[in-house]
């Protein structure tokens, strides 16, 4: 039976069940449920995907009040039952959106009328301690695959009733629901249109996480590092929405977007906040170190061994020289052997279990570093280099500024294996370029650095206390910039 082109509902309850079947053919899980109102007598069906409904809520807050028991009715609908919305249907397309979002669809015979039940109750994951962005003094709680308990887990955050959500639907077949979350008297509101514009124009199958998200709607697609940030702690993505960013939500991922983010972004840490800011400032000096070190000391060692020898003490050069001896391969091909070595014991640990992912990275290190080493294919020092930049790498805590800089370590080590010392200057100059060019969402993505704005800087590379933070930083535009007082309680008892 083909669809009608009216796309109405018939007021025969038999030709509805037929069409509905003809609709949803060779799906097993689909029950249909015929019985008796006893209120009113009317013949009706409840039809639902046995997967994606709480029986519970079905068996005793539907069922058993429609067919047992006798109420005074509703006043708008004429039946009772005991659940928390009831969405009237007047379309075919609608009936199945609903269907497939796990609500039960109540049809009534005579009526052209159906409605949507709120009896979803999908398989679901409990709130768990975040594997990724773990926290020393942060809370314990990570987002899960269900989007209403990802939004409700912020509001948990920002209990302020300016916390506003738009809904958007992606996705031709997967219905993808993205909701994003903004603070209506902070946030700017032609961001929140660029963002919605560039969801909204979105023609794809489906959207299954956050991250196939970020790479379609993201300012330059071709750039290694990435624009927006994904998290996976609800306290980040609370603390980003009041800085007057905003928060995507995707429905059945388990992370969140935030937009729009600067370079520095990256290197700030939910803990950063909540340590004394003296510590916190090392620790954010030490990531930025390690962000350099993790990029250029390999191409360093290349360029200092095979063409600018000249600037190393005699004494260390002659114990390079030594432990060089026997490598049969130029420093360029000792170097990438040994990166490509980690790169795979590195993706060999993550997708392995965890138990038996720390054996391998540990054993593997020690066997293959040792026996490498003794078979004069890698010097030591080449070892040290690699170890070295492996460390420094793990101390970034945004997992996609990780694989950024592992990407870029390899081209500054072929420019500094080409020109030495001026290929890693020209590669540092045209990642800086790079960096200052790029934008998320429409904002300077090097902000507050370029342009600059003085303002920003209370808490970028360094982070002064946060009673000089008073307002919310620049690079968001946001309509509200003050978002605390400038007093501070001196503990003295005046």
């Amino acid at each position: 039976m083909n669809q009608p082109p009216s796309d109405s509902i018939s007021a025969s309850l038999a030709q509805n069940i037929t069409y509905l079947h003809s609709q949803f053919s060779q799906t097993p899980d689909l029950v249909v449920r015929h019985f008796i109102i006893k209120e009113s007598g009317d013949q009706a069906a409840l039809v639902y995907l046995v997967g994606l409904i709480d029986k519970n809520a079905i068996n005793n807050n539907v069922l058993r009040p429609l067919q047992f028991e006798t109420g005074s009715g509703d006043s708008e609908y004429g039946f009772t039952i005991n659940v928390g919305q009831i969405d009237p249907l007047k379309s075919w397309h609608q009936i199945e959106s609903a269907i497939l979002h796990g609500s039960s669809i109540l049809f009534i015979g005579g009526r052209t009328e159906v409605y949507a039940l709120g009896t979803q109750g999908w398989p679901q994951r409990a709130i768990e301690d975040p594997q990724i962005e773990t926290s020393l003094k942060g809370a314990h709680q990570g987002f899960v695959e269900t989007g209403s308990q990802n939004i409700a887990l912020i509001r948990r955050y920002i209990q302020n009733r300016e916390l506003k959500m738009k809904e958007l639907i992606v996705g031709r077949r997967g219905n993808s629901l993205v909701t994003i979350l903004y603070l209506a008297d902070v946030a700017n509101p032609e961001m929140l249109k660029e963002l919605e514009d560039r969801i909204q124009q979105l023609d794809v199958d489906v959207i299954l996480n956050t991250g196939e998200l970020a790479e379609r709607i993201e300012d330059n697609p071709y750039s290694p590092f990435p624009q927006f940030i994904t998290t996976e702690r609800p306290d980040a993505a609370a603390s980003q929405i009041l800085q007057g960013r905003f928060a995507v939500v995707v429905d059945r991922s388990p992370s969140v977007l935030i937009a729009p983010v600067s370079f520095i972004s990256f290197f700030q840490n939910i803990d950063d906040y909540s340590t004394r800011w003296s510590i916190a400032t090392f620790i954010r000096l030490l990531r930025i170190l390690a962000f350099f070190v993790a990029i250029f000391l390999p191409a360093f060692y290349i360029a200092v061994i095979s063409y600018n020898f000249e600037i190393i003490p005699v004494k260390l050069l002659l114990t390079i020289g030594e432990f060089r001896g026997r490598v049969p391969f130029p420093p360029f091909v000792e170097a990438i052997l040994m990166e490509v070595t980690l790169e795979m014991m590195r993706e060999a640990g993550v997708r392995l279990p965890a138990p038996v992912g720390q054996t391998v990275g540990i054993v593997g290190g020690i066997v293959i570093g040792q026996a490498i080493v003794q078979a004069g294919l890698i010097s030591n020092i080449m070892v040290i280099v690699v170890a070295f930049t492996a460390i420094a790498s793990f101390i970034l805590p945004n997992y996609d500024m990780v694989a950024a800089v592992r990407l870029i370590r390899f081209g500054m080590m072929i420019a500094a294996s080409m020109f030495g010392i001026v290929g890693i200057i020209i590669g540092l100059m045209t990642m800086i370029g790079h960096l200052i060019a790029l934008e998320s969402l429409g904002t300077p993505y090097n902000t507050p650095f370029a342009p600059v704005r003085f303002a920003d800087w209370k808490d970028t590379f360094i982070r002064l206390p946060l009673w000089i933070m008073g307002k919310r930083p620049l690079g968001t535009r946001a309509t509200q910039s003050k978002r605390q007082g400038t007093n501070r309680p001196k503990g003295d008892g005046k």
